[in-house]
Protein backbone atom coordinates (compact mmCIF):
# COMPACT_ATOMS: atom_id res chain seq x y z
CA UNK A 1 0.00 0.00 0.00
CA UNK A 2 1.70 3.28 -0.93
CA UNK A 3 0.94 6.71 0.97
CA UNK A 4 2.70 8.88 -1.20
CA UNK A 5 0.59 12.06 -2.25
CA UNK A 6 1.53 15.76 -4.36
CA UNK A 7 3.31 17.88 -1.96
CA UNK A 8 0.26 19.97 -2.60
CA UNK A 9 -2.06 17.78 -0.98
CA UNK A 10 -0.01 17.42 2.41
CA UNK A 11 1.47 20.84 2.80
CA UNK A 12 -0.44 22.35 5.79
CA UNK A 13 -2.31 25.29 5.01
CA UNK A 14 -1.49 28.79 5.43
CA UNK A 15 -5.20 28.96 7.11
CA UNK A 16 -4.13 26.51 9.77
CA UNK A 17 -0.85 28.42 10.18
CA UNK A 18 -2.82 31.84 10.67
CA UNK A 19 -4.80 30.00 12.87
CA UNK A 20 -1.78 29.13 15.18
CA UNK A 21 -0.24 32.58 14.76
CA UNK A 22 -3.74 33.85 16.18
CA UNK A 23 -3.59 31.39 18.73
CA UNK A 24 0.44 32.39 19.59
CA UNK A 25 0.12 35.70 19.54
CA UNK A 26 -2.93 36.03 21.42
CA UNK A 27 -1.71 33.90 24.01
CA UNK A 28 1.26 36.28 24.87
CA UNK A 29 -1.42 39.04 24.46
CA UNK A 30 -3.01 37.47 27.34
CA UNK A 31 0.59 36.77 29.28
CA UNK A 32 1.48 40.04 29.37
CA UNK A 33 -1.72 41.95 28.97
CA UNK A 34 -0.21 44.13 25.74
CA UNK A 35 -3.21 44.27 23.71
CA UNK A 36 -5.28 47.52 22.27
CA UNK A 37 -8.56 46.15 23.25
CA UNK A 38 -8.69 44.36 26.62
CA UNK A 39 -7.63 41.57 28.26
CA UNK A 40 -11.54 39.53 28.13
CA UNK A 41 -10.49 40.84 23.78
CA UNK A 42 -7.20 39.02 23.91
CA UNK A 43 -8.59 36.04 25.60
CA UNK A 44 -11.27 35.90 23.78
CA UNK A 45 -8.99 35.50 20.84
CA UNK A 46 -7.06 33.00 22.13
CA UNK A 47 -9.35 30.48 23.02
CA UNK A 48 -11.36 30.96 19.80
CA UNK A 49 -8.31 30.28 17.84
CA UNK A 50 -7.20 27.32 20.49
CA UNK A 51 -10.81 25.85 20.38
CA UNK A 52 -10.71 26.10 15.91
CA UNK A 53 -7.05 24.43 16.44
CA UNK A 54 -8.22 21.51 17.81
CA UNK A 55 -10.69 20.97 15.50
CA UNK A 56 -8.17 20.93 12.58
CA UNK A 57 -6.14 18.77 14.88
CA UNK A 58 -9.88 16.27 15.40
CA UNK A 59 -10.43 16.03 11.99
CA UNK A 60 -6.83 15.49 10.62
CA UNK A 61 -6.35 12.68 13.15
CA UNK A 62 -9.73 11.00 11.61
CA UNK A 63 -8.21 11.65 8.18
CA UNK A 64 -4.50 10.42 8.92
CA UNK A 65 -5.99 7.10 10.54
CA UNK A 66 -8.12 6.46 7.65
CA UNK A 67 -5.12 6.94 5.42
CA UNK A 68 -3.16 4.44 7.27
CA UNK A 69 -6.57 2.39 7.32
CA UNK A 70 -6.44 1.94 3.49
CA UNK A 71 -8.52 5.40 2.59
CA UNK A 72 -5.84 7.33 0.04
CA UNK A 73 -8.86 9.33 -1.11
CA UNK A 74 -8.29 11.63 2.39
CA UNK A 75 -5.81 13.22 0.34
CA UNK A 76 -7.29 14.45 -3.10
CA UNK A 77 -9.87 15.91 -0.19
CA UNK A 78 -7.34 18.04 1.04
CA UNK A 79 -7.91 16.67 4.54
CA UNK A 80 -4.07 15.71 5.38
CA UNK A 81 -3.47 19.87 4.76
CA UNK A 82 -5.18 21.00 8.14
CA UNK A 83 -7.45 23.12 6.43
CA UNK A 84 -11.33 24.11 7.98
CA UNK A 85 -11.93 25.10 4.69
CA UNK A 86 -11.83 21.64 3.35
CA UNK A 87 -14.19 20.00 5.70
CA UNK A 88 -17.39 18.47 4.11
CA UNK A 89 -19.26 20.58 6.43
CA UNK A 90 -17.33 23.48 7.57
CA UNK A 91 -20.83 24.58 9.01
CA UNK A 92 -20.59 21.94 10.88
CA UNK A 93 -17.02 21.61 11.65
CA UNK A 94 -16.27 24.73 12.56
CA UNK A 95 -18.61 27.75 12.80
CA UNK A 96 -21.39 26.30 14.69
CA UNK A 97 -19.07 24.61 17.47
CA UNK A 98 -17.53 28.51 17.49
CA UNK A 99 -21.11 29.96 17.74
CA UNK A 100 -22.01 27.45 20.92
CA UNK A 101 -18.41 28.33 22.57
CA UNK A 102 -19.64 31.87 22.26
CA UNK A 103 -23.14 31.33 23.10
CA UNK A 104 -22.58 28.73 26.16
CA UNK A 105 -19.30 28.03 26.60
CA UNK A 106 -19.61 24.23 25.47
CA UNK A 107 -17.30 22.31 23.44
CA UNK A 108 -19.94 21.12 20.77
CA UNK A 109 -18.55 18.21 18.74
CA UNK A 110 -17.96 19.19 14.92
CA UNK A 111 -18.80 17.84 11.54
CA UNK A 112 -17.30 15.43 9.22
CA UNK A 113 -14.62 14.42 7.36
CA UNK A 114 -16.02 12.14 4.75
CA UNK A 115 -14.08 8.78 5.09
CA UNK A 116 -14.70 6.09 2.36
CA UNK A 117 -15.29 3.38 4.36
CA UNK A 118 -15.48 0.09 1.77
CA UNK A 119 -11.86 1.18 0.98
CA UNK A 120 -10.87 -0.06 4.97
CA UNK A 121 -11.08 -3.55 5.96
CA UNK A 122 -11.31 -4.81 9.37
CA UNK A 123 -13.84 -3.62 12.58
CA UNK A 124 -10.68 -2.46 14.28
CA UNK A 125 -9.52 -0.12 12.16
CA UNK A 126 -13.16 1.53 11.58
CA UNK A 127 -13.42 1.89 15.43
CA UNK A 128 -10.02 3.13 16.00
CA UNK A 129 -10.80 5.56 13.05
CA UNK A 130 -13.63 7.15 14.59
CA UNK A 131 -12.23 6.99 18.36
CA UNK A 132 -8.97 9.10 16.59
CA UNK A 133 -10.70 12.29 16.89
CA UNK A 134 -12.15 12.88 20.02
CA UNK A 135 -8.73 10.92 21.30
CA UNK A 136 -6.96 14.40 20.14
CA UNK A 137 -9.44 15.98 22.05
CA UNK A 138 -8.29 14.64 25.33
CA UNK A 139 -4.64 14.75 24.25
CA UNK A 140 -5.38 18.52 23.41
CA UNK A 141 -6.35 18.94 27.11
CA UNK A 142 -3.97 17.14 29.08
CA UNK A 143 -1.52 19.46 27.07
CA UNK A 144 -3.58 22.78 28.01
CA UNK A 145 -3.52 21.17 31.84
CA UNK A 146 -0.03 19.96 32.08
CA UNK A 147 0.73 23.62 33.98
CA UNK A 148 -1.82 22.73 36.49
CA UNK A 149 -0.91 18.80 37.10
CA UNK A 150 2.56 19.79 37.15
CA UNK A 151 1.92 22.25 39.84
CA UNK A 152 4.26 24.43 37.44
CA UNK A 153 1.46 27.24 37.63
CA UNK A 154 3.94 29.75 39.97
CA UNK A 155 4.50 33.39 38.23
CA UNK A 156 1.55 32.73 35.55
CA UNK A 157 -0.60 35.76 35.54
CA UNK A 158 -4.65 34.94 36.22
CA UNK A 159 -5.81 35.74 32.99
CA UNK A 160 -3.83 33.29 31.24
CA UNK A 161 -4.99 30.69 34.21
CA UNK A 162 -7.90 30.81 33.34
CA UNK A 163 -8.05 31.18 29.66
CA UNK A 164 -5.83 27.96 30.13
CA UNK A 165 -8.51 25.99 32.41
CA UNK A 166 -11.81 27.57 30.20
CA UNK A 167 -9.94 26.42 26.96
CA UNK A 168 -9.46 22.95 28.24
CA UNK A 169 -12.76 22.56 29.50
CA UNK A 170 -14.13 22.81 26.68
CA UNK A 171 -11.79 20.25 25.09
CA UNK A 172 -13.37 17.95 28.21
CA UNK A 173 -17.03 18.63 27.00
CA UNK A 174 -15.89 17.83 23.78
CA UNK A 175 -14.51 13.88 24.54
CA UNK A 176 -17.48 13.56 26.58
CA UNK A 177 -19.84 14.49 23.81
CA UNK A 178 -17.60 13.03 20.89
CA UNK A 179 -17.33 9.86 22.88
CA UNK A 180 -21.39 9.31 23.88
CA UNK A 181 -22.39 5.78 21.57
CA UNK A 182 -24.82 8.13 20.13
CA UNK A 183 -25.51 8.01 16.04
CA UNK A 184 -23.96 10.23 14.26
CA UNK A 185 -21.33 11.32 16.93
CA UNK A 186 -17.61 9.32 17.14
CA UNK A 187 -18.64 6.94 19.74
CA UNK A 188 -21.00 5.72 17.97
CA UNK A 189 -18.57 5.03 15.23
CA UNK A 190 -16.28 3.15 17.95
CA UNK A 191 -18.88 0.48 18.26
CA UNK A 192 -21.44 0.54 14.94
CA UNK A 193 -18.72 -1.84 13.17
CA UNK A 194 -19.76 -4.54 16.36
CA UNK A 195 -23.31 -4.09 15.86
CA UNK A 196 -25.36 -6.18 13.69
CA UNK A 197 -25.83 -4.90 10.10
CA UNK A 198 -30.05 -5.20 11.18
CA UNK A 199 -29.19 -2.52 13.97
CA UNK A 200 -27.29 -0.26 11.82
CA UNK A 201 -29.64 -0.38 8.97
CA UNK A 202 -32.49 0.11 11.67
CA UNK A 203 -30.37 3.10 13.57
CA UNK A 204 -29.07 4.77 10.73
CA UNK A 205 -31.92 7.13 9.27
CA UNK A 206 -31.87 8.87 12.93
CA UNK A 207 -28.06 9.47 12.63
CA UNK A 208 -28.21 13.75 11.63
CA UNK A 209 -30.45 13.97 14.66
CA UNK A 210 -28.14 12.38 16.96
CA UNK A 211 -26.02 15.70 17.75
CA UNK A 212 -29.43 17.43 18.08
CA UNK A 213 -30.51 15.20 20.43
CA UNK A 214 -27.84 15.41 22.81
CA UNK A 215 -27.68 18.85 22.86
CA UNK A 216 -31.47 19.21 23.87
CA UNK A 217 -31.01 16.53 26.87
CA UNK A 218 -28.35 19.28 27.71
CA UNK A 219 -31.18 21.28 28.96
CA UNK A 220 -32.85 18.83 31.00
CA UNK A 221 -31.67 20.00 34.41
CA UNK A 222 -30.79 16.72 36.06
CA UNK A 223 -28.82 15.50 32.80
CA UNK A 224 -27.50 18.90 32.72
CA UNK A 225 -26.01 18.42 36.42
CA UNK A 226 -24.63 14.93 36.06
CA UNK A 227 -22.80 15.70 32.79
CA UNK A 228 -20.97 19.07 34.52
CA UNK A 229 -20.47 17.11 37.70
CA UNK A 230 -18.66 14.41 35.44
CA UNK A 231 -16.88 17.67 33.32
CA UNK A 232 -16.14 19.11 37.23
CA UNK A 233 -14.67 15.95 38.09
CA UNK A 234 -12.72 15.20 35.02
CA UNK A 235 -11.09 19.10 35.49
CA UNK A 236 -10.31 18.54 39.11
CA UNK A 237 -8.27 15.46 38.68
CA UNK A 238 -6.36 17.97 36.38
CA UNK A 239 -5.96 20.30 38.68
CA UNK A 240 -8.66 23.04 37.87
CA UNK A 241 -11.02 24.32 40.07
CA UNK A 242 -14.37 25.30 39.26
CA UNK A 243 -12.91 28.76 40.24
CA UNK A 244 -10.39 29.08 37.38
CA UNK A 245 -13.32 27.60 34.48
CA UNK A 246 -15.56 30.40 36.09
CA UNK A 247 -13.25 33.47 35.72
CA UNK A 248 -11.70 32.17 32.31
CA UNK A 249 -15.40 32.15 30.52
CA UNK A 250 -16.04 35.51 32.51
CA UNK A 251 -12.82 36.98 30.74
CA UNK A 252 -13.81 35.26 27.59
CA UNK A 253 -17.10 37.16 27.60
CA UNK A 254 -15.08 40.43 27.06
CA UNK A 255 -18.17 42.25 25.75
CA UNK A 256 -19.59 42.40 29.13
CA UNK A 257 -16.84 44.01 30.42
CA UNK A 258 -13.76 43.62 32.12
CA UNK A 259 -14.41 40.95 35.10
CA UNK A 260 -14.50 42.37 38.50
CA UNK A 261 -12.58 39.04 40.39
CA UNK A 262 -12.65 39.13 43.95
CA UNK A 263 -9.32 39.40 46.16
CA UNK A 264 -8.75 37.00 48.89
CA UNK A 265 -9.12 39.86 51.32
CA UNK A 266 -12.60 40.18 50.12
CA UNK A 267 -13.56 36.53 50.53
CA UNK A 268 -12.60 36.19 53.93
Amino acid sequence: MTTAFPRADRRVSPVFLALVAVMGVSAWAVWSRQIAASTGFAVFLFVVSGWVVSLCLHEYAHARTALHSGDLSVGDKGYLTLNPLKYTHALLSVILPVIFVIMGGIGLPGGAVFIERSRIKGRWRHSLISAAGPLTNVLFAIVMTAPFWLNQMSGVPDPFRYALAFLALLQVTAAILNFLPVPGLDGYGVIEPWLSHGFRRQVEPFAPFGLLAVFGLLWVPEINHVFFSAVDAILRAMGITNWDTYWGQEYFRFWQGEPQIPQVSDLA
